[in-house]
């Protein structure tokens, strides 16, 4: 059983944290990093609060907030592995050793494992489920990341919009374009800045040949983030697929972000 904490503003601040972390914004993020450091500061053991921020690190990496992401990265690691010493139980522990194994080292394998760990510690965790179907997803194989995003959303419909817009993206792979843009169109109802969403919708609309909607979602991608870069964004993307990546981007370029 995972260990938690004893000190309740740790655990409230954890909380908070974790509302932050699912809204997709740099800003958003930095207050969920704020918040993750400020419970390791009121309880040095609690796992949850490292995890939270090595996940939260790893988010603003993907979000370009770092000129240095390398470094950042690597303490992402260090603080993922320090969660797992201290409570080797803690399914989000593991989750978040296998986000960063990705971002930080490219290691598919190790992050599969650590997701499967995860389901194993809470086989009913629809976030459990939705992260092994990323990590999947990010490891070139969509079409058995699918099922797996079924089942988390069969566990809670009310999910978290990281793996959301990675399940569209596993659609958008293997060709379903509309279940993709469906499931864009559902994250951008309830978060309507979400840079990912839109840039995953505008790929899903390219690719199936829907240009003008495509070049609309170009321009809310400049709304949301006038400095966005494609060539920065293709650095950032984790997925393993060198040619989907390359779809991925030219859909982009297509549309006309630079």
């Amino acid at each position: 059983m995972a260990k938690g904490t004893k000190n309740l503003e740790a655990y409230l601040k954890i909380l908070q944290s974790y509302e932050q972390k699912q809204i997709m914004s740099k800003e958003a993020q930095a207050r969920a990093r704020q918040l993750a450091e400020e419970a390791i500061a009121l309880d040095p053991g609690y796992a949850l609060a490292y995890s939270s921020l090595a996940a939260t690190l790893g988010n603003e990496v993907i979000f370009g907030s770092y000129k240095n992401p390398r470094e950042v990265l690597e303490r992402a690691y260090k603080l993922a592995e320090k969660a797992v010493s201290l409570d080797d139980s803690l399914a989000y522990s593991h989750q978040a050793l296998g986000f960063i194994s990705i971002l930080y080292q490219k290691d598919y394998d190790k992050a599969i494992a650590e997701a499967e760990r995860a389901v194993a510690l809470e086989p009913n965790s629809a976030e459990a489920y939705g992260l092994l179907a990323q990590h999947l997803t990010w490891a070139g194989r969509p079409d058995e990341a699918i099922p797996f995003f079924k089942k988390a959303l069969r566990f809670s419909p009310i999910s978290n919009p990281r793996w959301l817009f990675t399940m569209a993206g596993a659609y958008r792979m293997v060709g379903q374009y509309e279940e993709s843009i469906a499931m864009c169109k559902k994250i951008l109802e309830k978060q309507p800045d979400h840079l990912f969403a839109h840039t995953n919708l505008l790929a899903a609309y390219m690719l199936s040949g829907r240009e003008d909607e495509a070049r609309a979602e170009a321009a809310e991608v400049l709304r949301i983030d006038p400095h966005f870069s494609v060539e920065r964004f293709a650095k950032d993307i984790p997925t393993k697929n060198q040619v989907e990546t390359d779809r991925y981007i030219g859909a982009l370029r297509k549309a006309g972000l630079k």
